[in-house]
């Protein structure tokens, strides 16, 4: 009865976008006409400014401390990199525009500019609702619980495309994860040449690793009783010789 009612909501953009700032490893950024990367060097604060730990040689560095009032313009880039090896692992891009601070031994960045590129298209974030936005309760944890289950459990994968319209699977040489969050499970369908994703959501969200866990497995007995698609099986046997 509990499978009666499908719940349909995504992350919202702000959201999403804190969610790629609060995983990412690593930042390229743009600031007085040249360009820096730094891995493992930012963190964030709960308004959704960035930290940056430089270098003392730093040309960033130099260029908050001279500019006026210590404000250079800047641009910051982050990646959202699937830890499942896919096709096309990018899975979003965020670019903040504002401008850097010197506090203490850090650069503190404020976006003024908060841009959210998916495969479904570029939106532009409100900085209220960035600011006041939290990551998703399972971003931190995400990369484990999606590699555990490509590696430890493709049978598990495979039985999740029976909820998957057999359209979306012709052609289908290899299925996935690609991602997961409160509302649901992303599932990415390979072929010879092109790919797709399709998105299998949780009856209720979860916020929890245990909650996570139930709704997996709601996913799951509701794909045992679910015929197996033709598309998976044609797979199947001819991977089989």
């Amino acid at each position: 009865m509990g499978d009666s009612h499908t719940w349909t909501a995504a992350p919202a953009a702000a959201e999403r976008a804190r969610s790629v700032l609060a995983t990412a490893w690593s930042c390229a950024v743009t600031a007085e006409g040249c360009r820096e990367e730094f891995a493992g060097a930012h963190t964030v604060a709960e308004d959704g400014r960035v930290l940056l730990r430089v270098p003392e040689d730093s040309a960033l560095l130099a260029a908050a401390v001279c500019a006026p009032r210590g404000e250079p313009s800047a641009v910051l880039e982050f990646a959202d990199v699937s830890p499942v090896p896919v096709r096309h692992r990018i899975r979003a891009r965020l670019r903040l525009a504002g401008w850097f601070a010197a506090e203490d031994d850090r650069l503190a960045f404020r976006a003024t500019r908060v841009v959210l590129r998916q495969p479904s298209g570029a939106v532009v974030v409100g900085l209220d609702e960035f600011a006041g936005a939290a990551p998703d309760p399972l971003a931190a944890a995400e990369a484990g619980l999606l590699t555990h289950l490509a590696d430890r459990h493709p049978d598990a994968v495979e039985r999740l495309t029976r909820l998957v319209d057999r359209a979306a699977l012709h052609g289908a040489v290899r299925v996935q994860p690609l991602a997961v969050d409160r509302h649901g499970l992303t599932l990415r369908i390979e072929r010879a040449r092109t790919h797709g994703d399709v998105r299998l959501p949780f009856h209720q969200p979860a916020d929890t690793v245990a909650q996570l866990t139930e709704r997996v497995h709601v996913l799951l007995g509701r794909a045992s009783a679910a015929s197996c698609p033709r598309a998976l099986q044609r797979q199947r046997t001819d991977g089989d010789g």
